[in-house]
């Protein structure tokens, strides 16, 4: 994943002009049909073209557009997306047939003994040995008879997990200085205001020395007599070779994982721009700023030693120190010049609230994540509002990817903070699905054969789509403030027909993204072809016959992926793991409170809910050792804590100890040891530098006795 060696063709001694690079495929995609015809070049405007404009009065041509037809190298794209109408067939149907689920009988008879009215207090068996510490916790969850509310019950956000009443009670005991009651009322304030512990981000710092990696990764002069050639920005020189190199690692990297920006037109006509005139005011000059300092943080994130060690093993926040992390300088110049733009209505301005947000998420910083995330959403409604005939232009397909990367964040917040959302879902019909079929380079030909980007986000978007369908109708069906109706629900069924929608969206990946359901390490097959003489990878290529693209392994040192292959893969994986984790959830709910009512599906919904929280790609090497590049953070994070705790009452809750010893198999134990010391790894690696990581290592101090140099 380094940045800087993937290519060395972007450098060169001075600004290229706008011309001077070739627009690969820009102008057969893009052509009116009457520049087709008179084969000719045309200048893409919309609704007329150049061309069109200057001869319409004497030879009468009428300006069209047609569609452009995917080329080889996009007809698997063009797949994914048109596999998502189906998905959303199957989708329609479900969410209209949840309410009457069922409705020809009762639920069965438990398989662990008959039904009582007033089912006994769960009793935690301390004498019972565990591989984690021992506990005496006696637990006494109220009761709650058959004719009360639902006894599943799904809720999204990890701290709404955390007030179920067996939860609390384990709290209670083991962490009895937590706040419940604030948790409970006001979880998503309480968990954005956690950032305020840490001071904002430092303005005046061009006093401080060079910031970064040891590597140089920036080219940056404290102000001197002594001049140095290029331009100035702030308190800050950086000359033509600077820009060209953090621009590189920009699209080499933070690109390929939130596709938002143009390689080609920031190339060919921002850097030549701000190379001539220098920054200014404008919103192009803000753009620059925002990818120099992510460039920045790419190539820090890999080559950048890291902010601290543990035992040994280094962190996996690399570059700059949490006070200072990398990019800064850049960072505050964009900061400077984003008020002048806040009112744009362009595509411009989407893209700087956006990336400004992507750069406070790899500094830990969430709540401006938060803000800034919302305010791309609101930019990007405001402009498909005011210009939806943007969406016509050649720009179209950059605005659709601008779109769907906003609405991705989004559902991360809403779901895990349960932040309403800002109403852009409700343009989806209007902006449909990107296609990349605008202008393209040859760094991003070459960056996309190697690690499918666009595959990527089309399969992240198509499961975005999928996430908030489950969690609409699992909110509709099973949510903690709805109403109990009169025929029982069967969650069972519900549940699983939505794990078959989910499965059927992993098998139908490219051959390239797919893994094998019960290896979330594995490499995508062939994994061969990836690595033979002709591959894009340079050196080390991975060792083939450890048949593992990630792996549980912390204390070796890891590979190195480039293109972000590795950031890419982990974290499409993941969010399936997450989305089956959370559809399964219900039944651990029930199994904790209800124990006395678990049938043998219900059983078997714990069950796949344990599978599924094994060993997130995230937090297995070497991703988790770039962490300022893995999105959103503090999502995974806070789902990490819920999973631990589960795993932890796998343990100590008689039910859920059961199901463990009999449904789960003989390597389930080892995978639960090695998940659960990846976790930890995980939250103890970022509590030094993240608020919301240090809320999480305090609970898990007490529930895990866990000290501060474990």
């Amino acid at each position: 994943m380094n940045p800087e060696i993937n290519s060395n063709n972007s450098s060169s001694a001075g600004p290229a002009t706008p011309n001077s690079r070739k627009e690969r495929g820009a102008i057969a995609a893009q052509a009116c049909e009457s520049c087709r015809q008179r084969k000719q070049r045309c200048s893409e405007e919309r609704p007329k073209c150049a061309t069109c404009q200057r001869v319409k009065q004497r030879m009468n041509l009428e300006c069209k557009y047609r569609e452009p037809q995917p080329t080889k190298k996009d007809k698997t794209l063009v797949e994914i997306l048109e596999r998502l109408k189906s998905l959303e067939g199957g989708l329609k149907n479900l969410d209209g047939k949840v309410d009457s689920l069922n409705a020809r009988g009762t639920l069965p008879l438990s398989i662990y003994g008959p039904i009582q009215p007033n089912p006994p207090p769960t009793t935690i068996d301390a004498s019972r040995s565990s591989a984690w510490p021992a506990t005496n916790v006696h637990l006494q969850p109220q009761a709650i008879s058959p004719a009360s509310p639902r006894d599943v019950q799904y809720v999204s956000a990890t701290h709404k997990m955390l007030s179920w009443p067996v939860i609390q009670q384990v709290f209670e005991n083991k962490v009895p200085n937590l706040d419940l009651a604030s948790l409970e009322k006001d979880g998503a304030a309480m968990l954005l205001g956690l950032q305020g512990r840490i001071t904002s981000l430092p303005t005046n710092i061009y006093e401080s020395h060079h910031i970064g990696t040891e590597r140089a990764s920036l080219s940056m002069q404290v102000p001197s007599a002594a001049q140095v050639d290029g331009i100035q920005v702030g308190g800050l020189n950086i000359n033509w070779e600077t820009m060209q190199r953090l621009t590189k690692s920009y699209f080499d990297t933070i690109n390929l994982v939130y596709p938002i920006m143009d390689r080609q037109v920031f190339q060919s006509e921002v850097l030549p721009a701000v190379a001539s005139n220098g920054f200014d005011e404008s919103s192009s000059s803000t753009l620059a700023c925002l990818v120099f300092a992510l460039g920045d943080v790419a190539v820090s994130a890999v080559q950048g030693a890291p902010i601290r060690t543990h035992k040994g093993r280094p962190s996996g926040i690399r570059g700059g120190t949490t006070e200072r992390p990398p990019g800064l300088l850049f960072f505050n110049e964009a900061r400077k010049r984003m008020g002048f733009n806040l009112t744009e209505c362009s595509l411009e301005n989407v893209q700087m609230f956006a990336l400004a947000a992507i750069y406070y998420g790899t500094c830990c910083h969430h709540l401006e994540f938060w803000r800034m995330t919302t305010s791309a959403s609101l930019a990007c409604q405001a402009l498909l509002t005011s210009n939806p005939e943007v969406l016509t232009t050649h720009r179209g397909d950059l605005v659709r990817r601008a779109f769907w990367h906003c609405s991705i964040m989004e559902t991360c917040l809403n779901m895990e903070l349960n932040i309403p959302r800002t109403g852009l879902d409700k343009l989806e019909s209007l902006v449909g699905l990107p296609d990349f079929s605008g202008s393209f380079c040859d760094e991003d030909y070459l960056g996309n054969q190697a690690s499918h980007f666009q595959e990527h986000f089309a399969s992240q978007i198509v499961l975005r789509r999928l996430s908030v369908e489950f969690h609409t109708t699992l909110t509709n069906a099973f949510g903690p403030t709805n109403l109990p109706v009169e025929t029982p629900i069967s969650p069972a069924v519900t549940m699983k027909q939505m794990a078959a929608q989910l499965d059927q969206w992993r098998g139908l990946l490219p051959v390239y993204l797919r893994w094998e359901e019960e290896n979330p390490g594995g490499f995508s097959n062939p994994a061969e072809e990836l690595y033979d003489e002709q591959s894009m990878y340079p050196p080390p290529i991975p060792d083939l016959h450890t048949h593992s693209m990630f792996s549980a392994d912390l204390d070796n040192p890891p590979v190195t992926y480039p293109y972000a292959v590795d950031i890419q893969a982990a974290a499409l994986r993941t969010r399936y793991y997450y989305v089956k984790y959370i559809i399964y959830r219900p039944f651990i709910f029930k199994a904790l409170h209800h124990p006395e009512q678990v049938t043998r599906d219900d059983a078997d919904g714990v069950a796949e809910c344990l599978k599924a929280m094994l060993k997130w790609p995230i937090t297995m090497s070497p991703t988790c050792f770039h962490k300022r590049l893995i999105p959103c953070l503090f999502f995974w994070s806070r789902n990490l804590l819920g999973i631990l705790l589960i795993l932890h009452m796998t343990q100590q809750v008689p039910i859920l100890v059961r199901i463990r010893a009999t449904l789960m198999g003989t390597k389930f134990d080892q995978d639960a040891n090695e998940t659960t010391m990846l976790y930890i790894d995980w939250i103890r690696d970022l509590k030094d530098s993240d608020a919301t990581a240090l809320w999480c290592w305090e609970i898990l101090k007490g529930i895990y006795s866990l000290g501060d140099d474990t």
